[in-house]
């Protein structure tokens, strides 16, 4: 016959799992990171050609993306939740767009907010050009403009890099960086205070090989993320436009891949390739975080089931062992919405 002291051990440790159990699903629940209904979008959020987009959050809370001028002029939008966007105009006119190539077009802009100015540095170029084409720069004390050209800042044959374009602005402790390149090295550069020039004395320097092009450096963890693209961006279903990344604890590299190789020797790691639906998946955009504090990247593709231009892209940023990675490595066709009131 049982003890009354082994019963109450029996009692107490089905007590003690029951407690457990509990305490677990507490924790389950709470860690719930965000509600079920959402709601959802569908790639592409802009079916028409945006390519090589960048992204700013402006003063009114709005964000505002600007993009390779299909649409003459560098074309304008914005949006309240990253996923509507409203075709606001464009940055230039025909009469006061760049001139410094004068039959070049405007391509890979970058936006930044610099002293209180919105900040529009530039490419401009025609097809095969490197050695003529240039980064330029424009200033407005309004996201959606009127920008003022400032004009040429280098032509390729001034700075000795060839097809110097895909313009890349950065800040770091108060100092200001143009990264850029294409194809022929990624170089970066200090700027003048207000970015608008290279400032005197600075010296250019290298920091990644001949496979990428189209720059973009995200700071998160203590770490810097050299987001770039490889392969063709521009022959419709044929292209091979991909989204590769490394990593470096110096805005200055080495960037590395997972297995410590460099990016001086175009090793990386793939963020986004194609899929069934959807191919030429690169030239991103600046990471932005929706209320919920989750990561987004908008890029360009083009439709296997529409291939007319380089469509607007976006999809959602995770992280794993401080390296980023998109859901499946590929483009989404239906996922949950950013976070927005």
């Amino acid at each position: 016959m049982m003890s009354l002291h082994h019963l109450f051990k029996c009692l107490f440790g089905y007590l003690l799992l029951i407690l457990l159990l509990i305490g677990c699903r507490t924790k389950e629940v709470t860690t719930e990171p965000l509600p079920a209904d959402l709601g959802t979008y569908q790639n592409p959020v802009v079916n028409k050609s945006l390519p090589d987009p960048t992204i700013v959050k402006a003063e009114d809370g709005l964000f505002y993306l600007y993009a390779t001028e299909n649409i003459r002029n560098v074309p304008i939008h914005r949006s309240s939740d990253l996923v509507n966007w409203e075709y606001v105009g464009t940055a230039f006119t025909d009469a006061t767009r760049p001139t410094f190539e004068p039959k070049g077009g405007i391509w890979a802009p970058d936006i930044s907010r610099v002293n209180g100015k919105y900040v529009l540095h530039y490419s401009m170029s025609v097809w095969g050009g490197e050695w003529t084409c240039g980064i330029g720069v424009a200033t407005a004390d309004q996201p959606e403009g009127p920008f003022t050209d400032h004009g040429k800042m280098f032509r390729s044959n001034e700075i000795d890099v060839q097809n110097s374009i895909d313009p890349f602005y950065i800040e770091e402790d108060g100092v200001k960086y143009l990264f850029w390149g294409s194809f022929r090295g990624i170089y970066a550069i200090e700027l003048t205070d207000d970015a608008l020039a290279i400032k005197p004395g600075a010296e250019k320097r290298r920091v990644a090989g001949t496979a990428y092009e189209g720059t973009y450096i995200h700071k998160r963890n203590g770490y810097y993320y050299l987001f770039a693209s490889i392969g063709s961006c521009c022959e419709g279903l044929n292209s091979t436009y991909t989204t590769v990344v490394g990593r470096s604890k110096s805005l200055f590299g080495p960037y590395l891949d997972k297995r410590g190789r460099s990016m001086m020797d175009n090793h990386h790691e793939t963020v986004i390739q194609k899929n069934h639906k959807f191919v030429g998946t690169g030239h991103n955009s600046e990471i932005v975080k929706d209320q919920a504090g989750q990561d987004w990247i908008f890029y360009h593709a083009v439709s296997v089931d529409n291939p007319k231009g380089r469509l607007l892209m976006m999809d959602q940023v995770k992280w794993k062992d401080d390296w980023p990675y998109v859901e499946g490595g590929t483009p989404s066709l239906e996922a949950r919405k950013p976070l927005f009131d």
